[in-house]
């Protein structure tokens, strides 16, 4: 089912061999745009007009009612209440460790350089509702937006026809508990440029844009995402989910394969790669993946993942070999099982998130770890990183010198100016410093 890929002896860039899935953001923005201008266009009408399209329900009201969020807090099951209390709860606790703190810096006497941390006012959060329900998003986003101290803040997840046009009651339900009013029944595409340039509702009030919008979504919604980058801040451009296994022959190839099987269920697209020294263990994690498939509620889209082209089973000679593909991979997820395992994750340099030893799945993580599950994707995690307080903080800086700092470096600075042909810089000094 999985194809293997044999690096052993080979001094061949990774980059060059890895599987990865096939999308086509650039495709998908031809498609997007006219969604995109109509809502600029028409507003309200154009997001009810394209969601009724695609996903066969006009909602009554694009704004979730009150009443609605409330009931379904009142009718969730409490279980997965207490689930999604204890993962804010611990995600609470990771997320207020990132807040950063005002700093001032003495450059010179009378002279000083301050960063403030100053939150995005108003942000919109995407949750998906396509093959899946992701509550768990919610709680993602909100949590580092709420403890950023953004003031103004939105939830848009797709209509359901089968919820009367209204997000999914779970998705509503976590959005009560986090305590979000605003939550709006639209997704793909209209949806981020509902947020972008803000619409007009059928009943007076106002969905006002947005500065930033965060979330994962479809190709549709990364498509608008980077059609509207620039009127708005984006997180990232989500791909297809994807983990990456680094296993040696310690490895439990049952726990191993249960973890390709659980990131291949979200998506057809999404890829589960083990990369490991061990042949033995490449074999015994095959035999473990069609014994638990078996088992496993979606076959066929778990069997599409792990048969398609973006995943793999990849041999290398030794751990030195193995980090340099796991580094090369970059992986949204990247799980160790190896000997001291602690050790060889911090040796990795490119990953989303990194699950150290048989006791830290990715499901841990997706839930309960604390840790926040938007995490890069398509090797980007080389040059970025996950959701996170910082994404909906700007670092401003505030420069204070008096006249005495200023004369310190003026010349300084009119060398500069001058080696740049700009007199009019070296001008804006000298003007205040007459001889």
């Amino acid at each position: 089912m999985i194809q293997r890929i044999d690096l052993r002896g080979s001094d061949a860039d990774p980059r060059t061999v890895l599987p990865r899935a096939a999308i086509d953001v650039e495709e998908a923005t031809a498609t997007v745009l006219p969604i995109v201008r109509d809502v600029q266009a028409r507003g309200a009408d154009a997001v009810l007009d394209w969601t009724e399209r695609f996903d066969g329900v006009r909602p009554a009201h694009l704004r979730v009612p009150a009443e609605a969020i409330a009931q379904a807090v009142a009718g969730l099951d409490p279980s997965v209440r207490a689930a999604l209390e204890e993962s804010i709860r611990r995600a609470r606790i990771v997320h207020s460790d990132q807040v950063r703190s005002e700093t001032t810096t003495t450059v010179v006497d009378g002279g000083t350089v301050t960063e403030r941390w100053v939150p995005v006012a108003r942000v919109g959060l995407y949750v998906p509702g396509g093959r899946a329900v992701y509550p768990s998003s919610v709680v993602m986003n909100v949590v580092p937006a709420q403890i950023a101290g953004v003031e103004s803040l939105c939830v848009v997840s797709p209509a359901q026809a089968d919820h009367g046009g209204l997000p999914h009651p779970t998705i509503l339900a976590a959005c009560g508990l986090l305590g979000v009013d605003e939550v709006y029944a639209a997704g793909g595409a209209q949806a981020i440029a509902m947020l972008a340039y803000g619409v007009d509702l059928p009943d007076g009030s106002r969905c006002e844009p947005v500065d930033m919008v965060t979330g994962p979504g479809n190709v549709w919604v990364t498509a608008a995402k980077r059609v509207l980058k620039g009127q708005i801040g984006i997180d990232s451009e989500a791909g297809p989910t994807e983990v990456a296994v680094l296993a040696d022959d310690t490895a439990n190839a049952a726990h191993v394969a249960a973890d390709l099987i659980s990131q291949a269920e979200h998506d057809t697209l999404a890829a589960a790669v083990l990369i490991t020294m061990s042949p033995q263990l490449a074999d015994a994690v095959e035999r473990e993946i069609d014994e638990q498939l078996a088992q496993t509620k979606h076959v066929e889209r778990i069997s599409e993942a792990l048969s398609g082209p973006q995943s793999g089973i990849v041999l290398v000679d030794d751990l030195t070999q193995g980090l340099r593909v796991v580094d090369a991979y970059a992986a949204e997820h990247l799980e160790i099982h190896t000997r001291d395992a602690r050790s060889v994750a911090e040796r990795v340099r490119n990953a989303g998130a990194i699950f150290v030893g048989t006791h830290a799945p990715v499901s841990l993580g997706d839930y309960c770890a604390g840790s926040n599950h938007v995490l890069p994707t398509g090797g980007s995690a080389a040059h970025a990183s996950g959701l996170s307080v910082q994404t909906f903080l700007r670092g401003i800086h505030i420069i204070d010198y008096d006249r005495s700092a200023l004369e310190g470096v003026a010349d300084h600075v009119v060398a500069l100016a001058l080696a740049e042909d700009l007199p009019g810089h070296a001008a804006a000094i000298t003007v205040r410093l007459p001889d």
